[in-house]
């Protein structure tokens, strides 16, 4: 009877060992991910150019994208008003960027406001993240 048991509970432990792993997995995601979420939520396809144009306009406020990312955001930046070096946005030149989505939430939330005064939508995120990604060395 307790072999069956710790047979069961091995079982069940593996099992829930490898959800957890695939779990993870499917958490796991980058920068074409990104776009890609943003273009399922908007039902839209993303736009290279609308991006670009998108992150090197001001929106009525006095900052746009570029104003502390560069244009193109392939060099450290610096932030407008801190005068904090931005690493490079793009993920060509940064391998660091959009690996983390707590902090890719976080930062398009907090420069959206900035740069908007307003969220970003999702098409603006998808177009945004098309340019980005369209970016080579």
């Amino acid at each position: 009877m307790k072999s069956t048991k710790v047979r069961m509970l091995t079982k069940q432990t593996i099992l829930f060992m490898a959800l957890g792993f695939a779990t993870q997995l499917s958490w796991a995601i980058d920068a074409q991910g990104f776009q890609k979420q943003y273009s399922d939520e908007a039902k839209q396809t993303a736009s290279i150019a609308r991006g670009e144009k998108f992150f090197t306009s001001k929106h009525g406020k006095e900052w746009s994208c570029a104003t502390c990312h560069n244009a193109p955001p392939t060099s450290d930046g610096k932030h407008a008003s801190t005068d904090k070096t931005i690493a490079p946005l793009a993920p060509a030149f940064n391998a660091k960027r959009f690996t983390d989505e707590a902090k890719v939430n976080k930062w398009f939330k907090r420069n959206c406001n900035d740069v908007l005064a307003r969220e970003c939508t999702a098409i603006e995120k998808a177009d945004v993240m098309a340019y980005l990604i369209n970016l080579k060395k």
